[in-house]
């Protein structure tokens, strides 16, 4: 996992090829203007899903695994916590790994709650399961998605 702000975001270039093209895109558009759901940017290898949706309780919101990409959460808005838990810390799996939608699913609680601030990302990695979107208000935020 990593915590940055888009101010900052050159800094997890080295990281992964797609982040800068995530990054710069991200940086030259208006995603209050962008319709919600799926924004191309680079066919399968990287896109973005324009999110505006309502927080749920930290206890109502299970732990997400992925495979296939990386996810970048970026807030758009103040208002959204993250859970993470490490990944040989999972015991518990709701929902196994299912190839559409890349995604796992554990009711395990996690054990680090992140407050994600307007302009600032988290990264997740695979080995990172989180709960995103936890909140008591609205969550207007971006995820990115990058392939590994």
């Amino acid at each position: 996992m990593y915590i940055g702000t888009l101010q900052n975001a050159d800094r997890v270039y080295s990281m992964h090829p797609g982040f800068k093209t995530l990054f710069d895109f991200v940086a030259s558009h208006d995603f209050n203007t962008l319709p919600l759901g799926r924004v191309e940017i680079d066919g399968d290898s990287v896109y973005a899903v324009n999110v505006d949706t309502s927080g749920t309780p930290r206890e109502n919101q299970p732990l997400e695994m992925h495979r296939r990409y990386i996810d970048v959460h970026i807030a758009l808005e103040d208002g959204e916590t993250i859970g993470w838990k490490s990944i040989e810390d999972i015991r518990t799996y709701t929902q196994p790994y299912m190839e559409q939608g890349d995604c796992a699913l554990s009711s395990d609680e996690a054990d680090i709650y992140i407050p994600v601030r307007k302009g600032h990302f988290v990264i997740v990695y695979p080995e990172d399961p989180h709960a995103p979107a936890i909140g008591s208000g609205k969550i207007r935020k971006i995820i990115g998605k990058v392939l590994i």
